[in-house]
């Protein structure tokens, strides 16, 4: 014998949550992570805790092909993950730099001009502690 189907009644249709459950967070200091490679420059914003609040790349922002890696493609990055920032009330922040883009530079100059203070700035970008064996020695 098959399972009856339980139907919904109209009044749980009716009274369904009209609003969304996600409220717009207020984030007074926040941690502005700026990836830049060679091809790309991605911008997270995180609060304190760590929890991604927005985040943006050249890609997302419309840039194609060799374009993203520019720096003008880093500097629209940067504003469009910042304005999101702004608006929810974020006055101090934390700057990790990450890379060794040509973006690198137009996105932190694009952040300091958006009016948030910076706390600090520091650069994370990983180096090697004498790395990988390089390939031998070509024969003549």
């Amino acid at each position: 014998m098959a399972k009856t189907i339980r139907r919904y009644s109209s009044f749980r249709l009716r009274n369904r949550r009209i609003r969304s459950r996600k409220s717009a967070r207020k984030i007074p200091k926040g941690i502005i992570h700026v990836q830049a490679s060679f091809s790309n420059t991605i911008v997270t914003v995180t609060d304190v805790g760590g929890r991604v609040v927005t985040s943006a790349s050249a890609g997302a922002c419309g840039f194609k092909g060799r374009r993203r890696g520019t720096p003008f493609a880093a500097q629209t990055t940067a504003e469009n993950a910042i304005r999101t920032v702004v608006t929810q009330g974020m006055h101090r922040a934390v700057v990790l730099v990450k890379g060794v883009g040509r973006g690198r530079d137009a996105a932190l100059r694009a952040i300091l001009r958006s009016g948030v203070r910076l706390h600090l700035l520091r650069d994370r970008t990983p180096l090697p502690h004498n790395g990988c064996r390089p390939p031998k020695r070509r024969r003549t």
